[in-house]
C-alpha cells in the first residue's frame, strides 16, 4: 500500500491581516509536506480561510456590500503571501464552498438523528469578537478570558452537542495515545482542562442575530456555530463522503499543526465531534508557541506585530523560512527580533553555506574545468565524510518525525561545518601544486561536490528555492523535488564529467 501524509494548518480567519504567526504555522507544514514527498510518500497539504461569523458580517456591513463579497477580497491577501513563501499546498478551502457546506449540512442532519445534537434554551455571557459563550466561573473580572473585552449576557434557545458524553473517552485516548497532542505540556493541558466536568457545545446561532454562517439544515432559524464549522474543513477538503476512496487512506495519516491558542477546539471540541461521526482522531495535533517581541505576545493593540511582506522585500523569502524554523524550538514561545534574523542569517547562510557552495564550486572550475572529477585514493577522512553525510540523513529522518525542525536543521549544519572543515584539512589548494597529488585533489573536490548533494535535497523542504539553485549549480538536470531519500542514502551517485555552474551568492551577507 502507498505510504500517505496528510498535513494541515489551521484555518485562518478572513478578516486577519496576515502576521508572523500564520506564516510560521504555514511554512511549518510545508516544511512537513515537502519532506514527506522526498520520503516518497503521497502527500495532502492543505491550508485555507475561515470566512463565517459575526465579525465577517459587520465588517461587511460597515463597508456596505455582502459579506461574500468582502471574503472574496479578503481572501487574496493570504493567497498571495503563501505564493511569496513558496507554499506547495496541494489544496486551499473556503468555508464558503459548496463542498465544504454540503459536508457540514450532512454531518448536522446525521449527528441530529443520532441524538447527538439537541435543542434547548441557554443562559451565558457572549464574547462578540471571539463569537463565544462562556460560563461565569470562566470570566476574568467579568471578562472574556481570551481576548480580555467585555461579555454580554445573552438567553436564548440554540442547538447543542453531546460533548459531555465524550469526556472519559477523550481522557482515555489521550493518555493512550502519546503522540495524538503534542508537546507533552500541550498534553498536560488538556488533561488538566479535562479534570472539570465537560459541557456539551453550542454549535448554531439564531439567524435573526447572526445571517452570516451556514444554515441548519433541519432548523431554517438557525445557522451553523463558526468553530463547529470550521474544523470540519479538515475532512471536507480532503474527501470525506464525496470520496471516501481517497479521503481514509490520507486521514489515517493526518497531522494538524496549530497555534497554541487554539488547543481546546482541536483536541476538545473535534475529537469529540468525530469520535460521534464515527471517524478516528487525527494522528497527531501539533500545537506550537507563539512569537513575541521583547518577551510581549505581538498584538496589533501594542502595535508590535511583524509584516511578512515586509520581511520577504528586505530579507528574501528562503531567509525568512529558515530563521523562524531554526531559531527557535517549535512548541515553545520564540522571540523575534530583526538584529537576531540578520545574525542568523549571515552566520549560518552567508558564512557557512553559502561560502561552502561558492568555495566549492570555484575550485572545480578551477582545478578540473568546471567538470565533476573521477574520485578514488580514498583516505579515512573522506570516509569520514562519508559517514557523517549518511547519518544526518537518518538523524534528519528522526527529528523530522517528532516536528523537530531546528533539530533538524542542528543536524544539516553539523554535515556543513564537517565539510567546511574537510576542506580546510585536506587544502586542495595545496594539493593542486603537486603533479603527484591529483588523484587525491580530485577525490577531495568530488566529497564535497557529493556532500553538497546531500546537503541540498535535505534543505529543500526549509529553503526550497535556494536548494533548487544549488541543485542545478552542481549540474543536475532532474528535477529537484522529484528526487527522494533513498538517493542520499548511498555515497558517490555524483557523475564524473557533469559540469557545475558557478552562480551568484545565494546569500548576500546583510548590513546592519
Amino acid at each position: 500500500m502507498e505510504n500517505t501524509f496528510y498535513v494541515t494548518t489551521p484555518i485562518y480567519y478572513v478578516n486577519d491581516i496576515p502576521h508572523i504567526g500564520h506564516a510560521y504555522t504555514t511554512i511549518a507544514a510545508d516544511v512537513l509536506a515537502r519532506y514527506h514527498r522526498l520520503t516518497g510518500s503521497k502527500v495532502f497539504f492543505l491550508t485555507g480561510i475561515d470566512e463565517h461569523g459575526q465579525k465577517v458580517q459587520e465588517a461587511a456591513r460597515e463597508r456596505n456590500i455582502s459579506p461574500q463579497e468582502h471574503c472574496d477580497e479578503m481572501v487574496v491577501r493570504f493567497q498571495d503571501l503563501w505564493k511569496k513563501f513558496n507554499i506547495s499546498n496541494d489544496a486551499f478551502i473556503r468555508t464558503t464552498e459548496e463542498r465544504h457546506k454540503t459536508v457540514v449540512q450532512e454531518i448536522l442532519i446525521y449527528l441530529y438523528k443520532k441524538g447527538e445534537i439537541y435543542k434547548t434554551s441557554y443562559e451565558g455571557w457572549y464574547c462578540v469578537p471571539d463569537e463565544r459563550f462562556w460560563t461565569e466561573k470562566d470570566l476574568v473580572e467579568g471578562c472574556c478570558p481570551e481576548c480580555g473585552r467585555t461579555v454580554q449576557q445573552i438567553k436564548e434557545s440554540n442547538y447543542f452537542f453531546r460533548m459531555s458524553n465524550y469526556q472519559k473517552w477523550l481522557i482515555d485516548y489521550i493518555e493512550k495515545h502519546e503522540s495524538f497532542v503534542l508537546p507533552q505540556t500541550r498534553r498536560n493541558e488538556i488533561l488538566g482542562f479535562l479534570r472539570q466536568p465537560l459541557e456539551d457545545l453550542c454549535i448554531s446561532r439564531p439567524r435573526k442575530r447572526l445571517s452570516w454562517g451556514i444554515p441548519i439544515p433541519f432548523d431554517s432559524d438557525y445557522v451553523t456555530y463558526v468553530w463547529f464549522d470550521a474544523l470540519i474543513n479538515y475532512v471536507s477538503a480532503s474527501g470525506y463522503l464525496k470520496d471516501n476512496d481517497r479521503f481514509f487512506p490520507f486521514w489515517k495519516n493526518a497531522v494538524h499543526l496549530i497555534g497554541k491558542d487554539i488547543l481546546t477546539t482541536h483536541c476538545v471540541y473535534w475529537p469529540t465531534m468525530l469520535k460521534a461521526m464515527g471517524l478516528e482522531p487525527p494522528r497527531m495535533v501539533f500545537a506550537h508557541g507563539w512569537w513575541t517581541i521583547e518577551g510581549k505576545k505581538m498584538s496589533k493593540s501594542l502595535h508590535n506585530t511583524v509584516e511578512p511582506n515586509m520581511l520577504i522585500e528586505n530579507y528574501g523569502t528562503d531567509p525568512i523560512r529558515f530563521f523562524l524554523l531554526r531559531e527557535g524550538t517549535f512548541g515553545l514561545d520564540s522571540d523575534f527580533s530583526h538584529k537576531a534574523l540578520i545574525h542568523r542569517v549571515n552566520s549560518s547562510l552567508a558564512n557557512d553555506l553559502g561560502n561552502l557552495l561558492n568555495r566549492s564550486l570555484a575550485m572545480t572550475i578551477k582545478y578540473f574545468k568546471g567538470r565533476i572529477p573521477k574520485h578514488s585514493s580514498f583516505e579515512a577522512i573522506d570516509e569520514s565524510l562519508h559517514e557523517k553525510a549518511v547519518q544526518v540523513v537518518k538523524k534528519v529522518d528522526t527529528h523530522m518525525g517528532e516536528v523537530a525542525f531546528q533539530k533538524s536543521l542542528d543536524s544539516i549544519w553539523e554535515l556543513i561545518a564537517m565539510t567546511n572543515k574537510y576542506i580546510d584539512e585536506s587544502a586542495p589548494w595545496f594539493l593542486a601544486k603537486d603533479t603527484n597529488k591529483q588523484k587525491r585533489l580530485a577525490t577531495v573536490i568530488y566529497s564535497v561536490l557529493e556532500s553538497l548533494r546531500f546537503i541540498s535535497i535535505l534543505l529543500f523542504p526549509f529553503i526550497p528555492s535556494s536548494a533548487e539553485k544549488m541543485w542545478g549549480a552542481l549540474g543536475m538536470k532532474e528535477s529537484i523535488d522529484q528526487q527522494r531519500l533513498d538517493n542520499i542514502k548511498k555515497w558517490g551517485m555524483l557523475k564524473e564529467g557533469t559540469v557545475v555552474t558557478k552562480i551568484p551568492p545565494l546569500f548576500p551577507r546583510i548590513e546592519n
